[in-house]
């Protein structure tokens, strides 16, 4: 029988793109999750937490490969110390870790950096952690999702005045960075490979403006400036590839068949 390999965050939006690819390809797969699942052929889920502890022992037990998509901006650190103290007991021989571009380029946050920059803060401590554990590893940097930025984009576009500071955003399709993961997964463990970003650089603002105005809303949008080193960080792109995005899907392909069912 093959050896599992242990997903977190195997039930979320990149964890169970990754998770089918994985089973598509005729691996079992194990899932830590908090809340009961009804079994899938060819996964197995764990029932535990991250965040508190409870049946990470569990989870690793038998396991050689981790791929650690759980993560949600809040006590991320604490999590991923928590899988790879498990994963070292465990044996585990290859840990697969999903952070953000700008990990490493964003100031340590205090203030009101933290509650809007903190997230790569977390993430970049939970990349020590893979990297100080002696497990062999892999880290891949993705920019953010077409997902995520089309939850923001709908959130704020509810306002009709709509604050925001000069930001660019690089989205990426989920599904190209779960094509990557599982082909990291799958081989020698490589440290930390090239980051992985969308086809484009898009300017925040003008996003947002043409989002609204296709989804049928008039909307104005307020620069607003940011303060702080983290927010310099930002503006300056820290959150962006240093090389011209590998991603191929753009934001315009993502959001097209979508707006149907999002104007209002």
């Amino acid at each position: 029988m093959t050896v599992p390999i242990l997903v977190t965050g195997g039930t979320g939006t990149l964890g169970r793109l990754v998770v089918q690819r994985l089973v598509d390809g005729g691996h079992r797969v194990r899932v830590l999750t908090r809340e009961p699942r009804e079994p899938l052929a060819g996964v197995e889920y764990v029932l535990g937490d991250l965040e508190v502890g409870t049946g990470v022992v569990e989870a690793v037990a038998g396991v050689a490969t981790v791929l650690h998509c759980a993560g949600s901006g809040t006590g991320d650190a604490r999590k991923a110390e928590t899988l790879i103290a498990a994963a070292v007991e465990a044996g585990v021989g290859h840990v697969v870790y999903i952070s953000v571009v700008g990990a490493d380029r964003i100031p340590v946050v205090t203030g009101n950096d933290r509650r809007m920059f903190g997230y790569f803060e977390q993430k970049r401590l939970a990349e020590v952690a893979v990297e100080g554990s002696g497990i062999p590893f892999t880290i891949l940097r993705a920019t953010q999702f077409h997902d995520l930025v089309l939850i923001v984009a709908t959130a704020m576009t509810k306002l009709w005045v709509i604050p925001f500071p000069k930001l660019r955003v690089q989205p990426v399709a989920a599904s190209e960075v779960a094509d990557r993961l599982v082909e990291l997964a799958l081989g020698d463990p490589a440290g930390l490979v090239p980051d992985l970003g969308g086809p484009e650089v898009l300017d925040g603002r003008e996003l947002l403006r043409d989002y609204a105005t296709r989804t049928g809303r008039r909307r104005v949008i307020l620069p607003i400036g940011l303060v702080g080193g983290a927010a310099k960080a930002m503006i300056g792109g820290a959150n962006l590839t240093l090389e011209p995005g590998t991603g191929r899907g753009t934001w315009r392909e993502f959001v097209e068949p979508l707006l149907p069912s999002l104007r209002g």
